[in-house]
């Protein structure tokens, strides 16, 4: 007998460490989903900024199906022809000469990290393995990765967490200066912190990191997994500011839903990954290699990276339009189609209770922490589909106004 899954079942046969939404949805196309139901919504949340095109795009659609007729894996005792062009358009696009793939971000961060501490032992001995992150940053599920991300939520109550890992304060230098010294090994930052808030780093505060590195021999590492691959407005954010890092990460809207991840680096960095220091079973997966380089082909142009600019300031003049009537948010600020929306203070705390509200009215959102409204649309989303879905948030907040 077939079976219909229910939001129940996800109670009854998943870990109860999500809380999905009530409504399943089973399809979906461009920026606009449906559910089992039929109703339909639009999509500003994009997987967490990771369907860069949207759902079911042709060009990645068909770059699946071309490929899933060919070959699937392989292993990396073989290497194959999507994943060696990946690689080359990437380091061609980029700063970087050589790549890792893998599955996911957390994935990317955890050689990252692993590869600056192997550098920093070849180069320079094992007393200099300081990571330098900072408060609310976030670079994945992993123990290490949790770790250096800067929220202790996400790494209680598992035992004790790695060492050599310290904490600076997000756009404050000297909080980093009292930190670096000539045992440090890198310091990680995300361009703009996603889970942390949607808060951009200033131009100042990663020249700094950069001069830090440079004087204190250390690696500079850009966790791009959220604002790389046109999220910010430019195929990777480093270049928004004219700062090059050592090592970057890659994941979410590489594959636009389909799961890969990358590490870039330079040629003399990425010695220190010598034949077995590291390794990915699906890490350069035909799939996903083969979607990857049609993602980052399509996006990587001047049309759809300018669209990102200019669909931008259209959810900005959407989202000051409905705060002008209504008072919830404090602060709208974001690059590219990252966008986030603090809560004003009679409304702190409340952005979490205008998903559910939001979902009603057949938008679909996210949140980064209690306090901000977070959107990360696909990049090529239609106007017509902005103006839609900022009317439904305005009836969600309008909502949310009422009952308080």
């Amino acid at each position: 007998m077939s079976h219909t899954p229910s939001r129940q079942d996800f109670d009854h046969y998943m870990t109860p460490n999500y809380a999905p939404q009530q409504v399943i949805p089973v399809r979906g196309e461009g920026s606009r989903l449906w559910d089992q139901q039929g109703s339909e919504y639009i999509d500003f949340a994009g997987g967490i900024a990771v369907n860069s095109l949207g759902h079911c795009h042709p060009v990645l659609v068909n770059a699946l199906k071309e490929q899933g007729e060919k070959l699937w894996h392989l292993s990396n005792v073989f290497t194959n022809e999507p994943a060696l062009k990946l690689a080359k358009t990437l380091t061609e696009r980029t700063f970087a000469d050589k790549v890792f793939l893998c599955s996911s971000g957390g994935e990317a961060n955890e050689a990252a990290l692993k590869l600056a501490r192997r550098w920093a032992v070849d180069h320079h001995g094992e007393h200099k393995d300081k990571i330098i992150s900072f408060h609310q940053s976030f670079h994945g599920r992993t123990f290490f990765t949790v770790s250096v991300g800067g929220q202790p939520k996400y790494s209680q109550g598992f035992g004790p967490v790695p060492g050599s890992i310290l904490h600076a304060n997000f756009n404050d230098l000297e909080s980093v200066r009292e930190l670096v010294g000539d045992d440090t090994c890198a310091i990680m930052v995300e361009p703009m912190q996603g889970e942390g808030g949607i808060v951009p780093a200033t131009q100042e505060f990663l020249q700094g990191l950069r001069d830090l590195c440079d004087d204190h021999n250390a690696l500079l590492i850009f966790d791009e997994v959220q604002t790389g691959v046109g999220r910010s407005g430019e195929l990777y954010a480093y270049k928004n500011f004219g700062i090059t890092p050592d090592i970057l990460t890659s994941a979410k809207s590489l594959g636009g839903g389909f799961p890969v991840g990358a590490m870039l680096t330079t040629d003399a960095i990425a010695k220190s990954l010598a034949i077995g220091t590291h390794g990915s079973t699906y890490g350069g997966n035909a799939l996903a290699s083969a979607v990857a380089l049609a993602a980052v082909e399509f996006i990587d142009t001047p049309e759809v990276l300018g669209g990102v600019k200019k669909r931008h300031d259209l959810f900005r003049e959407h989202l000051e339009t409905i705060n002008r009537k209504y008072g919830v948010f404090k602060e709208i600020r974001g690059m590219g189609l990252l966008i986030g929306a603090q809560m004003s203070e009679a409304y702190e705390g409340r952005a979490k209770d205008i998903l559910p509200l939001a979902i009603e009215e057949g938008l679909m959102a996210l949140i980064a922490g209690p306090n901000v409204l977070r959107m990360a649309p696909s990049l090529v989303i239609p106007e017509a589909d902005i103006a839609e879905g900022m009317a439904r948030l305005e009836r969600a907040i309008e909502r949310l106004v009422a009952a308080a």
